[in-house]
């Protein structure tokens, strides 16, 4: 039996869900147009270096925060007059408050690979603009509020 060879991840490996419905009834749906996906979970890390340490320093986890940078291509069914429904959630979560300002999202590896993620995030919501020829482009913030959390990839 030959041993596989390896290959490298490719960055469009990423698949990003928004659940449209409740915490009790979700409705995941799959974000469509991503051209770019930035995923960072940044650890807070306080010195807690002392004279016990014999001159090492020492080094405490604190806290943790996540955050994901997403850009879309903006879809539009041009018949009815209508943007994505998820785009649209974003955009609307983006001006709203409270419980309304939050996004209740998971990324996951679209080819079933362990790694996958859920929680919830506030939008910022950044139109990119550009010249006549361009394609009309959003940059996305989704900043998160609370615990990222590794979940079973639902594509396994």
């Amino acid at each position: 039996m030959s041993t596989p060879t390896p290959t490298t991840a490719l960055a469009r490996r990423w698949a990003l869900d928004l659940n449209l419905g409740t915490d009790d009834v979700p409705d995941w749906q799959r974000v469509i147009g991503v051209t770019d996906f930035s995923p960072a979970a940044e650890p807070n890390i306080e010195d807690s270096s002392d004279y016990d340490s014999d001159g090492w320093a020492g080094n405490t986890k604190t806290g943790q925060s996540w955050e994901l940078g997403v850009t879309i291509n903006r879809r539009i069914n041009d018949s009815v007059k209508t943007y994505h429904p998820t785009h649209e959630a974003f955009r609307l979560a983006s001006f709203a408050y409270g419980s309304a300002s939050l996004a209740h999202i998971r990324y996951m590896d679209r080819n079933g690979l362990p790694e996958a993620y859920e929680g919830k995030a506030l939008v910022t919501w950044a139109p990119s603009g550009g010249e006549y020829t361009a394609l009309d482009q959003v940059e996305m913030t989704l900043t998160g509020d609370g615990p990222l959390t590794p979940i079973t990839n639902p594509l396994a």
